[in-house]
């Protein structure tokens, strides 16, 4: 399966002993458990690293998807998860066909860093409630519920819960420092349960986890309530697309030879989707930081992810008493450590340095991450993004007066020509954005009798652009000003004639492939019109 099986051999199993913890801990924080979480990491690990479009893809539950699905438990309980994972598996799937996957590279950095920072800070809430050893108080506010537990906590201190949650993230997130190829997640979470379970510490734990993978169903499926879930699932289908094919375009920035082929991916990423909710497990998507530890290890094919998913079925077949003892308060840790670690702060920097607009940018895509939710923080995000992109285009826009290419006339004749012709060249795009802008400036000229309007620097044109020119030439023309057009470009002709611009210039004979050549008709122009006469030095009254 790959060209050195016993590198992606090692490297499944590093990832399987680091993703542990987190397939334990993003269980439980789903609101479906510790088993559901496993039953993901090993039913969706497998799938998306046998049909997906990476190489070096690890994909099981998520933060990120954490924080979509919290909601959805509240308000649909456990089963209206599994449907909202089904739907969205067929989304998926959808989009695949629909070869939807290119589109994601649009997706600007600072939408990327700020959604990710707010993921970082919602996933770092939705803990405080377990780390502190508090009952999880009802609603879907993280801030609030955070709030909450920490006043619930200030009243009656319950220390112990909090020094293992803190414990764990401190070994986490130093062990990181002194020796990053270490798993010391679950180094730390197995000792502070062999340390609870020796000093019978009165803290929560997960409790009892199956052996084996509960057989599949479709008995969670309610064909009623599919219509309200509709909404929900598409947002976990565009979490899962945004997520996994961000999660490769990384890994194939980390190697060298490796290239992902994203609707390949949206596929894997989709079967995985439909058939996990089968065996009790929650909405799935390629993780960043299981890719990178699978990258890191040396792995080179699909072989490594595989066997990080076998890895953690053997696990649970083998290891199910004991991972029953682990306390919640460690798993909180974990994701404590893991949401300090989302954030990039030099990444940060750099692009909040960068310009105003990126800082805002991705600040505003933070916020909203952690006020409404990740796909409205997308849709802001990309929105403004959108919005700035075509304001920065605009403004490099220009419209500019240029002198009169005369060389070939006497000195008398091309003072007269150029006391009586005017050239402006676009260069840009003349689109929706900058069009008024162009239409009050062309319509301010001062009193002349020929304008000549050079096109040849013109990047696109739309129709707005294409009607605003229409109506300048129009204003002009009622003015008594003749209007020429030099060096339309034949990508541009379509928008023009469509408002009937060229057909009209065109009879009128003041439609010309070059500049030099509308002078000349210009100039003859003014010799009829008697504004010059044959001899130059005279000057029409």
């Amino acid at each position: 399966m790959g060209r050195q099986p016993r590198r992606d051999l090692v490297a499944g199993l590093t990832v399987a002993v680091v993703a542990l913890p987190l397939a334990l801990g993003f269980g439980v924080s789903s609101g479906l458990g510790a088993a559901a979480g496993l039953a993901t990491a090993i039913v969706a690990g497998a799938l998306a690293a046998l049909l997906g479009g990476s190489n070096l893809q690890v994909s099981g539950p998520t933060g990120a998807m954490t924080v979509v699905l919290v909601p959805i438990v509240h308000r649909f309980g456990p089963g209206g998860v599994l449907t909202v994972g089904l739907i969205a598996g067929v989304l998926l799937v959808v989009l695949a066909l629909a070869r939807a996957g290119r589109y994601v590279r649009y997706v600007p950095a600072p939408v990327v860093e700020g959604f990710t920072a707010g993921i970082a800070a919602v996933i770092f809430l939705q803990q405080v409630p377990a780390a502190l050893g508090v009952p999880a108080p009802e609603g879907e506010k993280v801030a609030a519920v955070a709030w909450q537990a920490v006043t619930e906590f200030a009243a009656n201190p319950r220390w112990t819960a909090a020094m293992l949650a803190l414990g764990v993230a401190a070994v986490m997130l130093v062990g990181a420092r002194w020796k990053p190829g270490v798993p010391f997640s679950l180094l730390a979470v197995a000792a502070v349960t062999a340390a609870a379970a020796v000093t019978h510490l009165d803290v929560a734990r997960i409790g009892q986890l199956p052996k084996t993978l509960p057989a599949p169903s479709l008995q969670f499926l309610d064909p009623a309530a599919v219509p309200m879930l509709l909404t929900s699932a598409i947002a976990v289908a565009a979490l899962a697309a945004l997520e996994s094919l961000l999660s490769a375009t990384v890994a194939d920035g980390m190697t060298v030879g490796q290239r992902h082929d994203p609707d390949r991916e949206l596929f894997g990423q989709g079967v995985a989707n439909l058939v996990t909710p089968l065996f009790g497990g929650v909405p799935a998507t390629a993780a960043i930081a299981r890719t990178a530890v699978n990258v890191r290890s040396g792995a080179g094919s699909r072989l490594a992810a595989l066997t990080h998913a076998v890895v953690l079925a053997a696990i649970m077949l083998a290891a199910a008493p004991l991972v029953a003892y682990i306390p919640l308060a460690a798993l909180a840790g974990v994701l404590l450590a893991t949401a300090i670690r989302m954030i990039e702060v030099g990444s940060l920097l750099a692009l909040a340095r960068s310009t105003r607009s990126d800082a805002v940018l991705m600040v505003l895509t933070a916020a909203a991450t952690l006020a409404l939710d990740l796909v409205a923080a997308v849709g802001i995000g990309l929105v403004l993004a959108a919005f700035l992109a075509v304001r920065k285009i605009a403004r490099a826009a220009t419209l500019e007066q240029v002198p009169l290419d005369v060389a070939d006339h006497h000195a008398e004749e091309a003072a007269l020509l150029a006391e009586h012709i005017v050239a402006y060249r676009f260069d840009g795009p003349l689109f929706f954005a900058a069009a008024h802008r162009f239409l009050l400036e062309l319509t301010e000229v001062a009193d002349v009798r020929v304008i000549i309007l050079r096109m040849s620097r013109i990047s696109a044109i739309d129709g707005t652009g294409a009607s605003v020119l229409r109506d300048a030439i129009e204003r002009l023309e009622h003015r008594g000003i003749a209007v020429y057009l030099s060096g339309v470009r034949s990508e541009h002709e379509r928008a023009l004639a469509a408002i009937g611009v060229l057909d009209r210039l065109r009879s009128q004979g003041r439609l010309f492939a070059y500049t030099p050549e509308a002078i000349l008709a210009a100039r003859s122009l003014l010799h009829r019109t008697g504004v010059i006469t044959a001899d130059p030095a005279l000057k029409a009254a």
